[in-house]
């Protein structure tokens, strides 16, 4: 079976907001995360959520080890985590750098709140609560923005710190570019 493509900015099911998750513990949701981290690990990217690959459901699924992506980060476990909700803990934010699987060879800054607490399902219904700040938490911030139809350069502030991943690599990384 082919592996789905993410859909990219621009088209227009990215910008609705998705629809709470009714049935756990289903073939429907299961399938739904098999094709969401076949889609991930295709793309070598640290989180996806179902609007980008076609679905209209709160479902998203994100972490890593260690990310060429993102190879100064530290690890995030790997959490499949439906119908969340989001509550900032501090008025703080923090500008850093973003890239996405639907802006494909893009960078921009996005100011996001510093530390969260979020809250939602596992697919078995089990109830997750994590308090995380830093990239975890910005992580959690875009991911769960898709789930609102919103993409990070509708966060920016500044379109001077938009640009090519490849010309920005060395920037932000301190190493030469190798995609």
């Amino acid at each position: 079976m082919a592996v789905l493509s993410v859909l990219k900015m621009g088209t227009p099911s990215l910008s609705e907001r998705s629809l709470e998750v009714t049935e756990f513990a289903c073939a429907k949701l299961y399938d739904l995360i098999i094709d969401l981290k076949d889609v991930l690990k295709k793309e070598g990217g640290v989180g996806i959520a179902a609007p980008q690959i076609g679905v209209n459901l709160r479902v998203v699924i994100f972490g890593f080890e260690s990310s060429v992506r993102y190879p100064n980060e530290k690890p995030v476990p790997f959490t499949v985590l439906v119908n969340p909700l989001i509550t900032p803990l501090t008025e703080e934010k923090v500008e850093d750098w973003e890239g996405c699987l639907s802006v494909p060879g893009l960078r921009g800054k996005v100011p996001r709140y510093q530390k969260i607490r979020y809250t939602g399902f596992n697919e078995e219904g089990e109830r997750i609560e994590r308090t995380v700040d830093n990239f975890h938490a910005r992580m959690v911030q875009h991911e769960c923005d898709h789930l609102d139809g919103v993409l990070y350069p509708e966060r920016m502030t500044n379109m001077r710190d938009f640009g090519f991943e490849s010309v920005l690599w060395e920037k932000l990384y301190g190493t030469p570019y190798k995609g």
